[in-house]
């Protein structure tokens, strides 16, 4: 059955730990820069490395994490992640309020806050087919994707209202609360941790070359990332011009442009919701197909936002790419769960996020430079007609001959 999954106590133990920690770490969002500026003065550049800092260990540790996490029991592995996080960013603020926060220790917490949430998330994909059943992935990984949607649309909003209550680095504690619930309820799940399935502690670079193996020659899998790895570059360069293009292009108000930025979680949270109902109703690997052919022509409506209106352009693209790309998360973290062999499934999630995140600060970086040299409405023209690409190495897969993930072999 694809039914019941809110059901099972744990996995309503392991959603709730989700909301604790996606809550806070999209608070963070804005308390983290917030800090940096309104406490310690921070400049433009100081307040970009701050930012890169924090996705940097995707490049750094991305591929061997797969292998570490292999070698480990899973909701361990979460716990200690969100642990450490809990005291890193609890840190912020102590070190406020006894006048000895600077930069380069946000810079520090930044980093080692990365790494973390590196083996958070490779644990956390990992762990999910242990906790259901093969038949309920769709519909669990759909409601964490509701969780992941409706903490980023609301995140921000708590974040600075938090901010003016509290002060920027006060606000800090929230999210390090956040971690720490997430801890306890990872804690009252009652599903015992299963042992490592890599017992043979497989040599790390020998390790890394087996995920990525298993990756290549996997056809639809390859398809998916390479898919994900063009949407995700266009898309993350279309994110670093946005305000911008709203702020000077456009000209609209600091209100508006919140605003507008906000409608993305709103996409997120349709897709989360109506992902399991689409799975049943029409299965969950033609729910995946018809996300990314319906979702990608409406990427060119973007550029054509003016301050009339015209500027639900804007919106309703931002509304329908993630719309899509959270259907296109659900169908192929259910599909990587279901055909790839559990000693493996660590080393190759963290391959597919190496690959698909790791091409983002090239894009942003890209967006930037074209913008520069273009203008940057050429330039989001540019962007969307490119992102219509990733459509390409998935027309040329499996998909669209398929209707169920479940059809295809299980993992052994």
């Amino acid at each position: 059955m694809t039914t019941g999954v809110l059901r099972n106590p744990d996995f309503l133990r392991f959603l709730s730990s989700h909301v604790a920690n996606e809550l806070g770490a999209n608070i963070s969002r804005v308390a983290l820069p917030l800090v940096a500026v309104l406490a310690l003065h921070a400049g433009p550049a100081e307040v970009g490395v701050l930012s890169s800092l924090q996705t940097l260990a995707f490049l750094l540790l991305g591929l061997p994490a797969g292998v570490w996490v292999g070698r480990m029991r899973k909701r361990r592995v979460m716990m200690v992640s969100d642990l450490a996080k809990f005291v890193l960013l609890g840190s912020i603020p102590v070190a406020s309020a006894l006048g000895l926060l600077t930069i380069e220790m946000m810079f520090v917490v930044a980093l080692l806050a990365g790494v973390s949430q590196v083996f958070n998330d490779v644990a956390d994909q990992t762990y999910l087919p242990d906790l259901i059943s093969a038949g309920q992935l769709t519909d669990g990984n759909a409601k964490l994707e509701v969780v992941r949607a409706g903490a980023f649309l609301a995140g921000p909003g708590v974040g600075g209202t938090l901010v003016q209550l509290l002060s920027a680095p006060r606000t800090m504690m929230a999210t390090a609360l956040g971690a720490l619930a997430s801890v306890l309820l990872l804690a009252t799940i009652k599903a015992p941790d299963k042992p490592p399935a890599d017992v043979e502690r497989t040599p790390l670079l020998r390790g890394i070359g087996e995920g990525l193996s298993y990756l290549w020659h996997h056809r639809l899998l390859r398809a998916f990332v390479a898919s994900s790895a063009i949407g995700n570059m266009c898309v993350s360069g279309v994110l670093a011009l946005s305000v911008l293009f709203l702020a000077e292009t456009v000209r609209l108000s600091p209100g508006a442009v919140g605003a507008l930025l906000m409608s993305g979680g709103i996409g997120g949270l349709l897709g989360g919701l109506t992902g399991g109902w689409l799975a049943r109703r029409v299965g969950s690997a033609r729910m995946t197909w018809l996300a990314v052919t319906i979702g990608a022509p409406f990427g060119l409506l973007l550029p054509m936002t003016q301050a009339d209106w015209r500027v639900v352009c804007f919106a309703i693209t931002s509304i329908m790419i993630s719309w899509s790309a959270t259907l296109m998360n659900v169908g192929q973290t259910t599909y990587r769960q279901l055909v790839t062999p559990e000693h493996l499934l660590g080393r190759v999630n963290a391959s597919v996020r190496f690959m698909t995140w790791g091409i983002m600060p090239l894009g942003a970086l890209m967006g930037g430079l074209v913008a520069q040299q273009v203008g940057v409405r050429q330039t989001l023209w540019v962007l969307m007609a490119g992102r219509l690409l990733a459509f390409v190495p998935l027309l040329f897969s499996p998909l669209p001959r398929m209707r169920e993930f479940s059809e295809v072999e299980a993992r052994s």
